[in-house]
C-alpha cells in the first residue's frame, strides 16, 4: 500500500492513500481502455503531480496543522477549509498517479501510416466548405479550443483508421455531416 503521512499537531494524520477506491467515476471514457498520451501530455501529468506532492500539499498540511493548533476546530475555518482542499489535492494525485501508471506514451514523430493512427494531424473539408485541422490526443490532453480531440470523442473514433481522401460521417448535436479526409501527417502536437 502507498501512503505517504504527515503527523498533525495533534498526532492525528494528514495522510495520502494512493489505493483510494473514491475517486473512480463510472463517467471514465478510459473505463477497460488504454490511457494512449502523446509524450507532451504525460510531461504535463507529471508536472502536475510533482507541483502537487511538492509544493502545493507540504504548504497546505502546515496550514492545517497551524489552525489545528489554535483549538476549536469546529468553528475553525482555516482548519475546515485546509481538510477540504486537501482531500481534494490528495484526490488529484491519486488520479494524475493511475493516469501516469496506466499511460501508453505514443509519440507522433514515430508513427508512419497513411491512415489515421492516434497522434495523428487531420485537416478535414466539411460540407459547407469549411477547413477544419485536429489533432489525435489522449483524453487527458483533449483541448477542443486549440483542434486538440480525444481519440475516444465521437469525432477522434470517426476519424481513426480514414485515409487521406475519405470521407467519414460525424455524428453531432447538428446532426449526421460528411467530412472529405484533406491531409494526414504525424508531427509534433503543440501542448
Amino acid at each position: 500500500m502507498s501512503k505517504a503521512f504527515t503527523k498533525e499537531g495533534n498526532g492525528e494524520d494528514l495522510e495520502l492513500d494512493l489505493n483510494a477506491k473514491e475517486d473512480d467515476s463510472p463517467n471514465d471514457p478510459l473505463a477497460g481502455k488504454k490511457n494512449y498520451i502523446t509524450p507532451q501530455g504525460a510531461e504535463k501529468l507529471r508536472t502536475e503531480l510533482k507541483h502537487l506532492l511538492n509544493d502545493e500539499r507540504p504548504e497546505l498540511v502546515k496550514v492545517i496543522q497551524w489552525a489545528a493548533s489554535n483549538g476549536d476546530r469546529s468553528e475553525n475555518a482555516d482548519y475546515i477549509y485546509g481538510k477540504r482542499r486537501l482531500r481534494e489535492i490528495d484526490r488529484r494525485i491519486r488520479f494524475l498517479s493511475k493516469r501516469l501508471e496506466l499511460a501508453e506514451i505514443i509519440d507522433p514523430l514515430n508513427q508512419h501510416s497513411d491512415k489515421i493512427l492516434f497522434g495523428a494531424t487531420v485537416t478535414v473539408l466539411d460540407e459547407a466548405g469549411n477547413t477544419k485541422r485536429f489533432s489525435i490526443v489522449g483524453v487527458d490532453e483533449t483541448n477542443v479550443k486549440d483542434g486538440l480531440i480525444s481519440w475516444v470523442s465521437p469525432v477522434g473514433k470517426a476519424l481513426l483508421q480514414a485515409k487521406k481522401g475519405d470521407t467519414v460521417t460525424i455524428r453531432s448535436p447538428k446532426g449526421e455531416e460528411d467530412w472529405e479526409i484533406q491531409n494526414v501527417e504525424y508531427k509534433a502536437i503543440p501542448s
